[in-house]
């Protein structure tokens, strides 16, 4: 499991450092953020092949992540390319300086990146490291529903926010309908269950501990790079959006307030 995960560990490394060079002559480093489902797809695929067998369980999971992953930095890619830099990095170069910032980022943002994804993708070597037991059980169908759950609120929450932005009329508004009625963040959340469904299927092939990936995915999403930032940068653009505070939940799916 050892010599997996750190050959693993430096495919990611130097994939991220090529990753910085390429940033640093286009001057633009959100282009990480198209990196981070990708970067999964090759960890797992790694871990897969490493694996040495070809169990219903890691087939199924080698399916799942691909899809998740493929599908996330493919919409970023559309989302983001032709847009400038994001916002968050754009504040980094001003307050290191055009200077300091280009070597900097590679510390900041790029080997980072590279350090959390690894930690975790454990869930994932987990999963594909597990022997017990090879063909599924009730768990890895759990895993299947917490799965589709998951990726059918991210998904889905994705593709009504572009909708909604590509419309000239609902310029300052907040979306507060579809699963954006039912949580504040649909894709977060989302992406927070496609995380334990791996989670259920590291537990199921009886790897346990390695589950601290998932854990601190989540963490990531709601405390760190996810709802918390968001929501502080969207309170002071739109001010209606104190409103949809008051009678939206904030993560998990719940029905709204009424007010």
């Amino acid at each position: 499991m050892l010599t997996t995960f750190l050959q693993a560990s430096l495919i990611i490394f130097v994939l991220v450092t090529l990753l910085w060079i390429i940033s640093v002559i286009v001057k633009n480093v959100s282009i990480v953020d198209l990196f981070w489902g990708l970067g999964f797809v090759i960890v797992n695929f790694i871990y897969f092949l490493d694996a040495g067998d070809m169990s219903v369980r890691k087939i199924l999971l080698l399916v799942l992540v691909s899809i998740w992953g493929l599908r996330l930095s493919i919409y970023l890619a559309w989302r983001n390319i032709g847009k400038g830099e994001d916002f968050r990095y754009r504040q980094f170069r001003q307050k290191y300086g055009q200077h300091r910032y280009w070597w900097f980022s590679y510390f900041q943002v790029f080997l980072l990146q590279g350090i959390l994804m690894m930690i975790v993708s454990l869930t994932l070597l987990g999963a594909n490291t597990g022997t017990q037991p090879e063909k599924l059980i009730w768990a890895d169908y759990l895993g299947i529903a917490v799965w589709f759950t998951g990726f059918m609120f991210e998904a889905g929450g994705d593709f009504q926010l572009a909708r909604f932005k590509n419309n000239p009329q609902n310029k300052g508004k907040v979306l507060s309908t579809g699963f954006w009625k039912y949580t504040r963040h649909p894709n977060y959340f989302g992406d927070s269950c496609v995380w334990w469904s791996f989670a259920i299927f590291s537990l199921a092939s009886g790897n346990y501990w390695q589950i601290v990936g998932s854990v601190l995915m989540t963490f990531i999403i709601i405390k760190v790079s996810g709802v918390s930032l968001l929501e502080k940068s969207l309170d002071d653009k739109k001010p209606q959006y104190r409103e949809y505070i008051r009678k939206t939940s904030p993560f998990l799916p719940w029905f709204p307030k009424k007010i």
